[in-house]
């Protein structure tokens, strides 16, 4: 489990910017921590530091192996990853764009089983629930992932679902990962 200091990498809400110092500091992290697979938010997503934090996620997997890209001069950094991880999108709120425009996923994954443990996990962020109650005025965060995720879980015949887009441009690995591991949990809509 990672420690503290790279929970959020010191990033804070509303603060996330692509720039050369911010893509240095995943880059590290990525290197550091030479994940085969990797999660990111929605690049396309109703608020920027989500979209942001996409971008820098989707560069920084795609560093990870260039040995000349150097990510400070010491020479405690982290070495070069093997390879660019598998990178996997998240569903955005709602699963709509900035725009409203639906975000479809390309892959599902039946969560049925874990619906109960996902709700208490949420509960437990009471960070994100006094924001929501002062930012919009709503309560029932726990209850609209429930009810997203079961539009999910409808688009392919199962209770609860989270949907998932692959990155899968030039250089990025196009291995089914989720499908390997998850096996039959794993649905196409």
């Amino acid at each position: 489990m990672l420690g503290a200091p790279y929970a959020c990498l010191e990033f804070h809400d509303f603060g996330i910017y692509v720039d050369d110092a911010a893509t240095r500091r995943v880059t590290e992290f990525i290197r550091g921590v030479c994940p085969d697979v990797v999660f990111a938010p929605s690049p396309r997503d109703y608020m920027a530091d989500h979209e942001n934090a996409a971008l820098l996620v989707r560069d920084a997997c795609f560093r990870a192996p260039v040995p000349n890209y150097s990510t400070r001069p010491e020479t405690t950094a982290p070495p070069p990853t093997k390879r660019v991880p598998v990178l996997y999108y998240c569903d955005p709120i709602g699963g709509v764009d900035q725009y409203g425009e639906p975000v479809l996923p390309s892959l599902l994954v039946d969560i049925t089983g874990v619906m109960e443990t996902k709700e208490q996990m949420l509960a437990c962020h009471e960070s994100q629930r006094q924001w929501l109650q002062q930012q919009h005025g709503i309560d029932e965060y726990i209850e609209q992932m429930r009810n997203w995720s079961a539009a999910r879980g409808r688009m392919v015949g199962c209770d609860y679902a989270e949907g998932f887009r692959q990155h899968l441009g030039h250089a990025y690995p196009a291995d089914d990962v989720l499908g390997e591991l998850l096996g039959e949990l794993v649905r196409r809509p």
